[in-house]
């Protein structure tokens, strides 16, 4: 192997080894407690090293961020042998919302907290959000032109799908559901109903 070739690969295994030790440090303590000198310690090098591999910490959680939404991608994407796009929207529907609760740090990364948006605006687009919403957007579009829900602007009805279950999974994170004083398999339960019986009211 080439010097330069080595070098390039030993800089891309000292990025991953960083990467690696703040996403189990953000999934264990959170983003708050997940400080460039935590994951310094933690992999036994000084803060100076791993400046030399990021700018800061913003720019370290952007890559946690977009992993975490591959993670979602792949999940989403699944569903794509269901033939019937009503029945794909339900589905991806049911998918979001798991995906929240199951990995509910991921999600407030990904979507509630403001950490990687200074990354984000860097950018030229976003291609993780791009591709998760597009996916929608594509999902809600066909269910538009088979005639399977109400007559309605692709954008506005992928949004509106899109903000109610954003509003359900982030209620249960930020623990707001307690108000329903119910079991949390109940209420787990419950945001699945209610995602169908929201889909039921665009239906034709």
């Amino acid at each position: 192997m080439a010097i330069k070739e080595r070098k390039e690969r030993e800089k891309q295994d000292m990025r991953n080894l960083i990467i690696d030790s703040a996403t189990q440090l953000f999934l264990k303590q959170g983003y708050d407690k997940t400080s460039i000198r935590i994951i310094a310690e933690d992999i036994e090098y000084s803060p100076a090293t791993i400046y030399l591999y990021f700018k800061d910490k913003d720019e370290i959680f952007y890559i946690i961020h977009e992993n975490a939404f591959e993670i979602l991608d792949k999940l989403l994407r699944q569903h794509n042998a269901i033939s019937d796009p009503y029945e794909r929207l339900h589905e991806l529907g049911k998918t979001y919302v798991n995906f929240a609760l199951e990995n509910p740090d991921y999600y407030d990364l990904m979507f509630v907290m403001r950490a990687p948006l200074a990354e984000i605006k860097h950018k030229e687009k976003w291609s993780a959000g791009e591709c998760a919403f597009g996916y929608l957007l594509e999902t809600m579009a066909a269910c538009i032109d088979q005639g399977l829900i109400k007559p309605a602007d692709k954008f506005v009805a992928a949004m509106t799908v899109w903000s109610f279950v954003h509003g359900l999974v982030t209620l249960y994170i930020r623990e707001r559901t307690c108000i329903l004083e119910m079991p949390d398999e109940d209420v787990k339960q419950m945001m699945n109903a209610s995602l169908t019986h929201f889909l039921a009211q665009m239906k034709t």
